[in-house]
């Protein structure tokens, strides 16, 4: 291989790092945010043209996808207590018998 052809590809690898750290860098961000945000939609592009994590980033990328999956499991446990929640009072609700109203509005 030329010194040429070495350069370029030490080139491009670190090109690619920058690239990667900048994407996990973004996704840690938008987990730690959503993390605190009750109401913000996040709406997420796929990055292109990455290639494969350089090999000292894995352990990074791994953390993330643990504790995105971490996540996951908190809202889905956030959900089915809310639909709980939700069923509940719809319950409640259902046993209500109508009354007739309690104030009558002469004026209108």
């Amino acid at each position: 291989m030329s010194p040429e052809s070495e350069t370029r590809t030490s080139v491009d690898l670190a090109a690619a790092r920058v690239r990667w750290e900048a994407v996990l860098a973004d996704l840690e961000a938008t987990l730690d945010s959503s993390a605190t945000a009750t109401d913000t939609t996040v709406t997420w592009t796929e990055p292109t043209g990455l290639g494969p994590v350089p090999r000292d980033l894995v352990g990074r990328a791994s953390r993330l996808l643990a504790a995105q999956r971490d996540r996951i499991t908190a809202l889905e446990d956030a959900r089915r207590v809310t639909l709980e929640h939700l069923g509940a009072l719809r319950a409640v609700d259902a046993t209500r018998t109508p009354q007739t109203a309690v104030y009558l509005d002469a004026s209108a």
